[in-house]
């Protein structure tokens, strides 16, 4: 054995060893991070937690059923305002955009992506709450959509650009038009990409705490419209966490616990829709 083919074994191996010793640390940050969780957090877990408003300052017990109503409420209205304009944008910049003005866009999107969420709390705070002189539900609503926008918009535009060149000439050889082409073959044989996309999107700002501080703030009873300030899990978890009560730090992590699996799983459902691939479009 010559000493270039023992040094490329060598090295093959620390990489190979290296690699591993990184992916170890990775999984079990995550695995530190889920056990601490379940251990502080899932002793408060129990049905009242998930039934019942938060008990007044002082006493114990209550629930957080308020926030996780109102986490609901503020995801569905930020997915109403920010997935149609971040879909219609990727359709726009994969089938019909140019070099300049798709440049534009795809530059100030991925520019939007990377601005600080309070930035954007604050935004939404001059533009909606200021306007309408006190927070909301629609405010933190339109807050988290906004931040959806780039992250739909570029995670659409790739899968689109992902279906093969031969079903957009095959649809056109047939004599259909482009949009019609783009609505009957393009998008169903990207939709599993797009909704993977949007579904992690959603897991990305049903964590965000500074756009609600900022527009939405915190209700400790039932909100029953979408222009009243509405509990939300992330800004309860702020809350009870800075809070001088055990038991209201008990219930932040079990809210964390909650939060936290319902990020999961949008992750799991995103992951197994992406591992089907793209699929082809029926006739």
């Amino acid at each position: 054995m010559s000493w270039r083919t023992a040094r490329r074994k060598s090295t093959n191996v620390i990489m190979l060893g290296l690699t591993g010793v990184c992916a170890l640390v990775s999984v079990s940050a995550l695995v530190f991070i889920l056990g601490y969780l379940v251990w502080n957090g899932g002793r408060s877990l129990n049905w009242d937690f998930f039934t019942k408003l938060p008990a007044p300052v002082g006493e114990s017990g209550g629930g957080m059923a308020n926030a996780i109503v109102g986490t609901g409420k503020l995801i569905l209205l930020a997915a109403l305002t920010g997935v149609p304009v971040g879909f219609l944008g990727g359709v726009y910049l994969s089938e019909f955009g140019g070099r300049t003005f798709p440049f534009l866009v795809r530059y100030t999107a991925d520019l939007l992506n990377g601005v600080p969420s309070i930035v954007m709390g604050i935004f939404a705070y001059t533009v909606v709450v200021l306007p309408m002189h006190h927070f909301s539900a629609l405010a933190g609503g339109l807050a988290l959509g906004v931040m959806l926008i780039p992250i739909v918009l570029r995670s659409t535009e790739e899968f689109l650009r992902a279906v093969p060149l031969s079903l957009r000439e095959g649809g056109l050889a047939l004599g259909a038009p482009k949009w019609r082409v783009i609505v009957s073959v393009i998008i169903p044989a990207a939709y599993k990409g797009i909704a993977t996309g949007i579904l992690l999107s959603l897991a990305r700002v049903a964590g965000e705490t500074a756009p609600l501080l900022f527009t939405s703030f915190g209700n400790s009873f039932w909100s029953s419209g979408w222009l009243q300030p509405i509990a939300s899990l992330p800004v309860m978890i702020y809350t009870y966490a800075i809070s001088a009560y055990d038991d209201w730090h008990r219930q932040a992590w079990a809210a964390g616990l909650v939060l936290l699996g319902l990020v999961l799983v949008a992750n799991v459902g995103a992951k197994l829709i992406l591992s089907r691939g793209i699929s082809t479009p029926r006739n």
